[in-house]
């Protein structure tokens, strides 16, 4: 008898399905340890095989799911398979998803999978995605509803699987979602109360088969969503996106800028934050939401701070996009400025790292793409730039064309430095550029040592490789707390 299993959720009696589970990463396991629970027979496949995999399947197995890890635990299609829930970082051209397909098995991503197995009053979900800014903009959420007293928690691409906190047992009163590119290809039916589009660049482009792919599979966050599509003024493709969206009757647009709002738009005027989307008479009245001063501004300040520093403009645009999501969620604008506050940004998210001799150094490894680097080089006004790495891909020229006024020099290392510069020799070929080759040898000893050479009192030297770090560091924190190690050292010497 076959099995439909669109008409399952968390009260049914999963007796029957065979389910597999692609990939034993943090979701896999979430999804696997789940189906069991609810009585499916599981499978799950992985080539991988080490400590961490093999920890996590013994745990299955005693719970009596079938984990099969190890080179060639992929190459077979499981028989009688009635649902396949796959890795996010799985692509649609991998073959037991290409065999699924061809069976026509459902292919759900864990992300479906949760919203599936939501009970009755189950809480509502905010979600975000982008390019760029997507951790930044659900913990500022996340902090935002809290300052509202909601147990609220940020959940996703962020690091607590969104089917774990379904699960809970203690329920939520919301979730902020991060939604990866990769997680809402594999979503069908999620209906969030709010979403936003932060910003849109090509990446994952492999992945996805090309750039309309990838923005086709961003916009699907907005499909079904109830309360407001929140979209970006400064980047007209998410604007699109919602007006091609279909969405619940009566559901709004929501614009957040950089500029002075219009009705219908949270944005700035001067440094405060104003609403003119969630007022009444907002035609010509705003409501003040905090300062853009506000924007981690504790954390900030414990750390020995500038209470007045102006954040730079892509983190002001992600606290306007987190303000525009709780507002849909009803929350007040004390709770927005509070949030706003109380937030503290992770490592590695140009988090500054020393002053030395009028030097300002800071650590933004986690700018892994062009866009997000970007972004970090247009706060700061005259830049030492360290860059480079695994490009993915990606090509460098609008982001030097767009920056090469602040560039006081550049250091280059990594695999691809290579690509980044021949964009400097293209677009700014008066810009010192020193490559820091220094084979499997962690380089950033050798990096702060050049880029202290170049810098001038006033200067900012700013680690934004605008690629990835695998090519000589175990990840970007790797990166960044290397790149911090060899700072303060230079500090100590001087």
């Amino acid at each position: 008898m076959t099995i439909d299993i669109s008409t399952l959720g968390r009260e049914s009696s999963w007796e029957g399905v065979r389910a597999a589970v692609g990939g034993l990463g943090v979701s896999g396991f979430a999804a696997a340890d789940t189906l069991q629970h609810l009585g499916a027979d599981v499978v799950v496949l992985d080539d991988g095989d080490d400590e961490a995999l093999r920890e996590k399947a013994t745990l299955l197995e005693i719970l009596g799911v079938d984990v099969r890890i190890g080179p060639g635990s992929t190459a077979t299609f499981p028989e009688g398979v009635d649902l396949f829930v796959t890795s996010p970082g799985w692509s649609p051209t991998t073959p037991l998803l290409a065999e699924a397909a061809a069976r026509a098995v459902p292919v759900w991503g864990e992300v479906e999978l949760a919203w599936r197995l939501r009970g009755e009053d189950a809480a509502p979900w905010l979600t975000v995605t982008g390019t760029n800014g997507k951790t930044t903009t659900v913990q500022m959420l996340e902090s935002i509803l809290r300052a509202q007293g909601l147990n609220a928690l940020a959940v996703g691409n962020v690091g607590t699987p969104v089917l774990e906190a379904v699960m809970n047992p203690e329920p939520f009163d919301v979730l902020a979602v991060e939604l990866s590119s990769y997680q809402l290809h594999w979503s069908q039916s999620i209906s969030a109360q709010a979403s936003a589009v932060l910003n849109l660049a090509p990446d994952h482009i492999d992945w996805h088969g090309g750039l309309d792919a990838y923005t086709a599979d961003k916009a699907r966050i907005y499909a079904r969503t109830r309360v407001a599509c929140v979209y970006n003024v400064q980047d007209p493709v998410t604007e699109h996106m919602v007006e091609e969206a279909d969405v619940v009757e009566g559901c709004r647009a929501i614009g957040f800028t950089l500029g002075v709002p219009a009705a219908g738009m949270i944005g700035l005027v001067d440094d405060a934050i104003a609403d003119r989307a969630y007022i009444a008479g907002r035609i010509s009245n705003a409501a003040e939401l905090g300062s853009v001063h506000d924007i981690g501004l504790t954390a900030r300040v414990a750390a020995g701070g500038d209470a007045d520093r102006v954040p730079a403009p892509h983190v002001v645009a992600n606290a306007l996009a987190a303000a525009a999501l709780a507002r849909a969620h009803g929350v007040d604008p004390r709770a927005v400025r509070d949030g706003l506050r109380g937030f503290t940004p992770d490592a590695h998210r140009i988090a500054d790292v020393a002053d030395i001799g009028g030097v300002r150094w800071v650590d933004d490894s986690k700018a892994t793409n062009a866009h997000a680097a970007q972004a970090s080089l247009q706060a700061f006004e005259n830049v030492v730039w360290v860059a480079g790495g695994l490009a993915k891909g990606a090509t460098f020229d609008d982001l030097v064309a767009a920056a090469r006024d602040r560039l006081r020099a550049v250091v280059l290392i990594g695999a691809d430095r290579d690509v980044v510069a021949d964009a400097l020799r293209r677009h700014a070929p008066d810009v010192p550029v020193v490559e820091v080759d220094t084979g499997e040898t962690d380089p950033m000893d050798r990096v702060v040592e050049v880029a202290a050479s170049l810098a001038r009192e006033g200067d900012t030297v700013l680690l934004a490789p605008g690629c990835a770090s695998m090519d000589q560091f175990r990840n970007y924190s790797a990166r960044g707390d290397s790149f911090a190690a060899a700072v303060h050292r230079l500090r100590d010497r001087s």
